[in-house]
């Protein structure tokens, strides 16, 4: 299928993607000054700072998977806000009646071909030890995980990356960095999106992103707390 204006798009709004974008850039002038390193087993520096910004820009893109046929009627708003933070909604035409399922590229691909990377070159002991936290992240994001017409499956910002971060430290306090970065990552998805995918023909959204708009913010600061456990 090719791109289009459904599946390009802010996730959020402008501001709130500019937010995000300092976040990455802070990170990355405290490594050219050298005030704090990290590096995941053999994955260094340059490495996961290319995967931060990559995974920030690939969250504009969604690819288009398939479609479900809607069984509630397609939202039209442009902006929903949930959880404190302001979805962006393509606008679609009237008179549409499915929704298309997507992936999206920096809150999905990007985050879980990392973790299977970090899984692959880690020990395994702490592969055993990321499984654990996997499937303690994703129970606690599924339970936390609403169904919103409109956007799809959210979750409040928060709750995968700190249930990420405390799991980590449980199961590795020496080396917490690639547990809370696999746990957290794919345990959002896992527990918000693939879990939920049944729940999308009611939502009335035009695109139903697999790590998009709802998932995205905890995936993405799960990968910021993974990297400042990393430097412990």
């Amino acid at each position: 299928m090719c791109m289009s204006r459904k599946t390009t798009y802010f996730p959020h709004d402008q501001l709130h993607f500019v937010f995000l974008g300092l976040v990455v850039l802070v990170i990355v002038v405290l490594v050219l000054a050298g005030w704090i390193s990290f590096t995941f087993e053999n994955a260094g520096n340059a490495a996961i700072l290319i995967i931060l910004v990559g995974s920030l820009v690939g969250s504009l893109v969604n690819i288009p998977l398939y479609k479900v046929e809607a069984r509630a009627p397609v939202v039209q708003e442009e902006y929903v806000r949930w959880f404190g933070i302001t979805y962006r909604v393509p606008r679609v035409s009237y008179g549409e009646t499915s929704t298309m399922v997507a992936v999206n590229v920096g809150g999905a691909l990007i985050p879980a071909a990392m973790s299977v990377y970090l899984l692959i070159i880690s020990s395994l002991s702490i592969v055993l030890r990321s499984l654990v936290g996997v499937l303690v992240v994703t129970v606690v994001t599924h339970l936390v995980a609403r169904p919103v017409k409109g956007v799809g499956i959210t979750t409040p910002t928060f709750v995968p990356p700190i249930a990420a971060a405390v799991a980590a430290v449980v199961l590795s306090p020496a080396q917490p960095g690639v547990i809370a970065y696999v746990a957290g990552t794919l345990g959002a998805l896992i527990g918000a999106d693939l879990l939920n995918l049944g729940k999308i023909p009611e939502l009335g959204a035009p695109v139903a992103s697999i790590g998009g708009a709802g998932t995205f913010d905890g995936v993405f600061l799960t990968g910021i707390i993974a990297v400042l456990l990393a430097t412990i």
